[in-house]
């Protein structure tokens, strides 16, 4: 393995694990924050967290990734190949289908249908309760563990391909 891929691998490593600690914190504590807030507080603090979010660099990290774990799978498919080239193909897919696309198929809707709502609304803080928080905070989590499992698995996969080539 060339010096080049061994430092991509490790910074994709890195990256899923970052990526899952932001969505981590959402499950475990901020949601419920927000859900204890006093009337549509919440809401209209997740509407502003929706749009800040598109302005920092976790959204350039996070977005990044889809090409870059599309790039691992098939360098683990085509390149590596056997036991290391396996686990390189299951992280790249499992960020690409279980946080990539969960985030584009289920979170990013609900948000986006958030965001057209007046937050001092009926409408809006029943959808919230009723909805959103539990909704979205699922498929957040499902996003927490597919990017903490690709990190894993490119891991183990990177450690497995160093190990056998040592011996």
């Amino acid at each position: 393995m060339s010096p080049l891929i061994s430092t991509i691998l490790q910074f994709a490593i890195i990256a899923y694990a970052l990526v899952s600690g932001v969505f981590l914190a959402f499950s475990d504590f901020i949601m419920r924050s927000l859900a204890h807030t006093r009337g549509m507080s919440g809401v209209d603090a997740m509407q502003s967290i929706n749009r800040e979010v598109f302005r920092w660099v976790f959204m350039a990290l996070f977005i990044g990734m889809a090409p870059v774990s599309l790039a691992i799978a098939a360098y683990g498919g085509f390149v590596a190949r056997s036991g290391p080239g396996t686990m390189f193909v299951l992280a790249g897919l499992v960020y690409v289908i279980g946080c990539f696309g969960v985030t584009v198929f289920f979170n990013v809707p609900m948000n986006e249908a958030l965001a057209e709502m007046d937050a001092s609304s009926a409408t809006a803080q029943n959808y919230w309760t009723s909805t959103y928080l539990p909704r979205w905070t699922f498929w957040n989590t499902v996003r927490t563990l597919a990017s903490a499992l690709a990190a894993l698995l490119l891991l183990s996969g990177l450690l497995w391909m160093t190990q056998s080539h040592a011996h």
